[in-house]
């Protein structure tokens, strides 16, 4: 099992470009869908805390299936499976960057990949939009918080705050009626 689960996770380490987020389909699709070591209800659980965590999000969920699956063991396996493939490349690109970094080909091909990591970050977000019933008459709140964030240079701690404290009042209100 602990072989499986380092494998799999060292695969979607191995063929993800654009980092964590472009990870969280191919994770969902491995550990749901392909394994079924978590239903869906369960990776979402999982997401949100790996989100609500420091550290990167890959990590963090890794971390999540792998304890899920045998405790202290599967989250090492699974963090070290996550972490492997990256630290190999940036190993073999640093070693090699130096040589062929003035190549006019090598810029554009890093400059071309920027637009795939944008898709590859869209199309989740998307998908987990849809799942937590985002719809056009509640867009507006992530669109503000978005636009706070980018344009206003407001800390999202900030606003995490305050959308605690407002869930909080939401949920005191709707007792009470």
């Amino acid at each position: 099992m602990l072989l499986k689960v380092f494998f799999t996770f060292f695969k979607i380490g191995a063929f993800t470009i654009g980092g964590a987020y472009a990870m969280i389909p191919l994770i969902k699709r491995e550990v749901c869908q392909k394994n079924k070591w978590l239903s869906e209800d369960e990776f979402l659980d999982g997401l949100a805390a790996a989100q609500s965590c420091p550290g990167p999000i890959a990590i963090n969920i890794s971390i999540y299936v792998g304890y899920h699956l045998a405790k202290g063991k599967g989250m090492a396996v699974a963090v070290i499976g996550t972490i492997l493939p990256s630290f190999i490349t940036i190993l073999i690109i640093a070693m090699l960057f130096q040589q062929f970094s003035e190549i006019v080909i090598v810029r554009k091909a890093f400059h071309s990949l920027r637009a795939a990591v944008v898709a590859l970050i869209a199309v989740p977000l998307l998908q987990m939009s849809r799942q937590a019933g985002l719809k056009l008459s509640n867009f507006w709140f992530p669109l503000a918080i978005a636009i706070l964030v980018s344009f206003f240079a407001v800390s999202p701690i900030y606003l995490i705050i305050i959308t605690i404290a407002f869930s909080i009042y939401q949920s005191i209100r709707k007792q009470k009626i």
